[in-house]
């Protein structure tokens, strides 16, 4: 999408708040490397955006900026995206955005404090997050519709200032090496499924390629990590039915995609503001240096 459909776009309400966290000590590129990526330089301030994914949102801007992307299950057992951003590497406009999710508030506990833009949510959730005291709001100048796509997939965010107030990177538990590790499996294309929705990963090296629904797209990604979750109703239901949440406290079955090869592991995340370990063999799994997707997938 280009500059001028952006002049052309008017501003829509939407959200971006911040989401404090506990307080537990944390580690923010001390060494000069991304706790997001494992890549050189210091961390930045986090933002983390909503992101459409039906057909008709596709193809999306702003994905391969991204330090990670979580894919999560929603109403209709469709999937939608949450993409994470280092300051430092903001692309200009993110979108197609749309509403969060009770997930979402479970997953960035482990971040300090990141910035979340989204529009709206569903209507037992947005007071909680318009009313919390561990919420700020800003205004809403930043969105804008594109008008030659169809609505709702067609609001846009830019970046800019956005990450003002939020908080800085911190370690959420990934640990990352250029070496490949030992063990494993070679696995050229690796699949995960939600009700409705199917993601596929061909390693084509250096890194994966993305396909959604049998449908290739410009996506691609240095790491996967297919993280199997139990997914139950949510406490802030919808008047059209039943609203997945995805549960990221605890542990479970992994698969960890890198350098062309699969590991099966165990992914562990003892409280909320706590990271989540991928371990092989009883040892942390690293990843490569880069940037990696995580799909939730039911299990």
């Amino acid at each position: 999408m280009d500059g001028s459909k952006a002049l052309r776009a008017g501003a829509v309400a939407a959200l971006v708040v911040g989401l404090a966290v506990g307080c537990s000590a944390s580690k923010s590129g001390g060494s000069g490397r991304s706790v997001l990526t494992g890549e050189s330089g210091a961390a930045g301030r986090v933002l983390a955006v909503k992101v459409d994914n039906v057909r008709a949102a596709r193809p999306q801007t702003g994905l391969n900026d991204a330090d990670l992307v979580y894919a999560i299950e929603v109403e209709g057992g469709l999937s939608r995206l949450m993409a994470v951003y280092d300051s430092s590497r903001l692309p200009p406009t993110v979108g197609p955005v749309r509403s969060a999710r009770e997930t979402d508030l479970q997953l960035l506990q482990a971040y300090d404090k990141p910035a979340l833009a989204f529009s709206g949510a569903q209507s037992m959730l947005l007071p909680v997050l318009k009313n919390s005291d561990i919420v700020t709001r800003t205004g809403t100048s930043a969105f804008f519709r594109d008008p030659d796509r169809p609505a709702p997939h067609n609001e846009y965010v830019h970046t800019k200032g956005l990450t003002d107030g939020a908080g800085t990177a911190k370690d959420i538990g990934l640990r990352f090496a250029a070496e490949v590790p030992g063990g494993g499996r070679p696995a050229a294309v690796t699949s995960a499924s939600m009700p409705a929705a199917r993601f596929t990963f061909t390693w084509d090296a250096p890194r994966y390629r993305v396909a959604m629904d049998g449908a290739a797209s410009p996506w691609t990604a240095d790491n996967v990590i297919i993280q199997r979750v139990k997914v139950k109703e949510s406490r802030f239901h919808s008047r059209t039915g039943y609203v997945p949440f995805s549960r990221t406290v605890g542990s479970g079955s992994a698969v960890v995609l890198r350098d062309g090869r699969s590991y099966d592991v165990h992914w562990s995340r003892p409280a909320a503001d706590a990271g989540t370990t991928y371990a092989y063999q009883g040892r942390t799994l690293p990843l490569r240096p880069g940037r990696t997707w995580i799909v939730l997938a039911p299990g």
